[in-house]
């Protein structure tokens, strides 16, 4: 019953999950150094990965996959590059498609649910790095979507791959959607649709006359912008159909590797069904754990630029054998 009851209760100096939120997106200054790659796609488009090497031929690999509109250079990515690149971990820190500072070349680009792409990352780790241990772990859209991938049962995991983790994922995609458009919420709303509409307005210029933008600054909610653009762009019907169908919250109870999912319950992003407690109750693999504090992909401890629960938490699930508490 790996339910797991959490001792953390936030940084003493940060009591508010809004506060908790921004302050480390704002003002940690992480630095690690990366060496690109870039990895074609059998449908002609590319994804950018940030690599970290290790001299050590045997050394573990983390793979990172960032959140809606991040990067490879988003705080979360960097801390958790640094400090695993520190451990003897080699790093490879995926730029989905379009978020490298890159467009990418096909119309389509990236979604909470593209585990094709993630698929062909850990195709390639695999062909590369054979006998190397790997470990995953994806932040708030990219933690979605590598629970999918990790659970809903469409692809063969590849043999190295040991655990997977994900902090702060809204898998439940309509309620997450939902929680956003909350007064509260309206900033980070705004902030994510600015980001989205200069790259599909982009996007219609690189395919002129396939994307109608008009009255596309009249849109005030995921909801409506994914059903105008995510849903078409990449085979949904609709917003509605979107987030059913690329839910992970639906195939958790089914992990086939140890699985660790890290929300936080002041988290402003996330909604109660965005807190799967009964699923990790009746599974044997699928790890849950809700700390009081944190905030959304935040979970500063020692100030804003000292220790993080969610970098030392997840390194002790993956270290963990047998059974993780």
């Amino acid at each position: 019953m790996p339910l797991i009851e959490s001792n953390f209760r936030g940084n003493k100096f940060i009591r508010n999950g809004h506060l908790e939120t921004m302050l480390p997106a704002l003002f940690r200054k992480v630095k690690s150094t990366y060496s690109r790659f870039r990895l074609e796609l059998e449908d002609g488009d590319f994804m950018d990965l940030d690599c970290i090497h290790q001299p050590k031929p045997d050394a573990p690999i983390l793979v990172l996959f960032h959140g809606l509109e991040g990067s490879s250079q988003s705080q979360y990515m960097l801390g958790f590059s640094r400090m695993f690149s520190q451990l003897n971990y080699r790093i490879v820190a995926v730029n989905f498609r379009s978020c490298s500072g890159e467009m990418n070349r096909l119309i389509r680009s990236y979604n909470a649910g593209v585990t094709e792409d993630i698929h062909r990352v850990m195709q390639w780790i695999r062909s590369h790095y054979e006998d190397a241990s790997v470990y995953a772990l994806g932040f708030s859209l990219g933690g979605n979507a590598l629970l999918k991938y990790a659970c809903d049962g469409n692809y063969v995991l590849p043999e190295n791959l040991v655990k997977v983790a994900a902090v702060s994922s809204p898998v439940d995609l309509a309620a997450g959607a939902k929680k956003l458009e909350q007064v509260q919420n309206r900033i980070y709303l705004q902030r994510f649709l600015n980001s989205l509409n200069k790259k599909i307005l982009y996007k219609a210029n690189q395919f002129p006359g396939e994307i109608n933008t008009k009255g596309i600054n009249q849109l005030k909610t995921f909801t409506e912008w994914d059903s105008r653009f995510t849903a078409p762009l990449h085979g949904y019907r609709d917003a509605n159909d979107y987030y059913l169908q690329c839910s992970a919250l639906q195939f958790l109870g089914q992990a086939f590797i140890p699985t660790l999912l890290l929300n936080a319950q002041n988290d402003p992003f996330l909604a109660p069904e965005c807190f799967p407690y009964e699923i990790a109750k009746g599974s044997s693999r699928f790890y849950f754990e809700a700390p009081q504090a944190g905030g959304h992909v935040g979970f500063a401890m020692q100030g804003i630029q000292g220790a993080y629960y969610s970098e030392q938490r997840i390194l002790e699930f993956f270290k963990s054998s047998g059974p993780f508490a």
